[in-house]
């Protein structure tokens, strides 16, 4: 399927201003999607949104904390303004806190809870009547982390195995208005959050070595353009370079 097969369609993209958000922004721009951009720093949303411009005709952005469900509401009720239809829904948005399950403050839990499991549920459910509407399509931006938990990321292995169900439960309840739900399990991937993460593990960081942003919008896009009489429900990408 060529680029064109996503032009006129509606995106909306949580986490757009991060590294995998701002290649996943270009690349449905590019395939000539509208973008709604939903993000916590309003001058940081518009230099995106400016930067994409010249790439689709249309891109709005929506200043919203995932960990205020008022913030997320007049956000849903400014979108509803704009727009009659919403295509595709990316979940990209998310909080990581690394600690000991002995020693990590439960704070930390809670935070990530609000964002990367509660505010999630919250918007998929205030954009559900948009997305039955137009059979659209969601996609989680999860991490392995969501499939197997290793040392020292109880808490946030904790929301992804949460945001893993929540995508395959409702995959089976919008599957027959012909909606397709998938969850991208990404391994180490060349992003600032990854070299901080490097960082807090004590060794060298490699980006050069890793998945890249671009990759994964790749990947996205594919899936997205998959014709209607299959889906993709899960995808897992690691560095084919085996650092760790």
């Amino acid at each position: 399927m060529t680029e064109s097969s996503l032009a006129g369609m509606r995106a909306v993209v949580t986490g757009p201003t991060g590294d995998i958000g701002r290649a996943l922004c270009r690349e449905l721009a590019t395939a000539g999607a509208s973008l709604h951009l939903f993000g916590r720093n309003t001058d940081t949303l518009q230099q995106l949104a400016g930067s994409l411009l010249h790439l689709t005709d249309e891109v709005c952005v929506y200043t919203v904390d995932l960990t205020d469900e008022q913030s997320i509401g007049n956000a849903i009720a400014k979108l509803n303004k704009d727009a009659s239809q919403v295509d595709i829904l990316i979940h990209g948005a998310g909080i990581y806190k690394m600690g000991a399950q002995e020693s990590a403050p439960v704070s930390d839990l809670d935070l990530q809870y609000q964002a990367n499991v509660r505010g999630p549920y919250l918007v998929t459910q205030y954009l559900m009547p948009l997305i039955r509407g137009s059979r659209g399509q969601i996609v989680f931006v999860n991490s392995t982390a969501g499939l197997e938990a290793k040392k020292n990321v109880g808490q946030f292995a904790a929301t992804q195995h949460a945001q893993r169900a929540m995508a395959d439960s409702l995959r089976n309840e919008v599957n027959p208005d012909g909606v397709r739900v998938v969850s991208l399990y990404l391994g180490r991937t060349a992003t600032t959050r990854q070299e901080h993460i490097f960082k807090l593990e004590g060794r060298p960081y490699s980006p050069e070595l890793l998945i890249q942003p671009q990759d994964v919008a790749a990947m996205m896009l594919a899936t997205l353009r998959l014709p209607r009489t299959a889906e993709v429900t899960e995808i897992r990408m690691r560095p084919l370079a085996k650092t760790y």
